[in-house]
């Protein structure tokens, strides 16, 4: 699969490969002990520690951000777009708990995604997901020794893709952390919203879960992410949304990494938020591993 390389006539000089629209001056991927990297290392990890989200702004060069808009809104239309009822936990509530428990409370989610699977490998997205000095750097942010790129043919990359009156509601990731790249934002709405580390292995914490769902602010805080902006943020533990797009388009390309090789999502999530599943998530369900935490 090839992507159609129109662009505007400003934008036919621009390089086609993911490193060279990365801004390395300020991150200078290749030099792994640079001061200028170790200091960005060094904050993203302050981030994840207080917030378990880390913000680097800046990351993709501005004179890159029109290349980057236009491939995943020529992508977009691709999107599987869903209007569906999810508990936090990617499910449909489960009438065996309280009506007012959170795996009981659902909340329309309108937004559409674009798979992987449908996402050319020879597009910036691609090469930018897997660019291995990007991956060392993500790995190094969050102390591990390695990161691996998603087994998930499908889930291992995803654009995003909300338009006016969308909204991503209240969830939790499959997956402990996940790295987002913003390539159109919203000229109103659209705002990132999450509850940093509101639950742990083992520990659901429905008490404030709920609290958020009830609409009691001094849970949430907002990160209103630019074009061109990567975040780095541990979606596992912290229940987070994206609010209704007011005017104007949000996309975000979703790149899926994860500490220990082989990770394939459910066949239930998958079908669920993607309406379709592959081989690969019907085989891996014989080896799948749990943290104690619903999806």
């Amino acid at each position: 699969m090839t992507l159609d390389t129109t662009r505007d006539a400003a934008n036919e000089t621009m390089p086609r490969d993911g490193m060279s629209i990365i801004d390395t001056d300020r991150y200078p991927l290749d030099q792994p002990d640079s001061d200028a990297l170790q200091q960005e290392i060094t904050q993203a990890r302050a981030g994840l520690e207080k917030d378990g989200c880390a913000r680097l702004s800046g990351f993709i060069r501005p004179e890159a951000h029109a290349a980057l808009a236009f491939e995943t809104t020529a992508l977009s239309p691709l999107a599987l777009h869903s209007s569906e009822e999810y508990t936090p936990y990617g499910s449909g509530p489960d009438d065996s708990f309280p009506t007012d428990h959170p795996r009981r409370r659902a909340h329309r989610t309108t937004s559409g995604s674009v798979t992987r699977d449908l996402i050319p490998t020879d597009g910036l997205i691609q090469q930018i997901y897997g660019n291995p000095y990007l991956i060392a750097f993500i790995a190094a942010c969050l102390s591990a020794d390695e990161i691996y790129q998603f087994a998930d043919p499908m889930r291992g990359l995803i654009i995003n893709s909300m338009d006016e009156g969308n909204v991503l509601g209240w969830h939790f990731d499959a997956n402990e952390f996940i790295v987002s790249l913003m390539t159109r934002r919203a000229e109103v709405g659209g705002v990132f919203e999450y509850c940093p580390g509101i639950r742990a292995p083992g520990n659901e914490n429905f008490e404030d879960v709920k609290g958020v769902l009830d609409g009691k602010p001094d849970l949430i805080k907002n990160l209103d992410l630019q074009v061109g902006d990567l975040q780095l943020f541990k979606g596992r533990y912290s229940l987070h949304r994206v609010n209704q797009i007011e005017k104007g388009t949000r996309h975000t390309a979703i790149f899926g990494y994860t500490r220990q090789p082989g990770f394939i999502g459910s066949v239930a999530s998958t079908m669920k938020v993607y309406g379709r599943v592959m081989q690969e998530h019907i085989d891996a369900e014989h080896t799948r591993q749990t943290d104690g935490l619903a999806d």
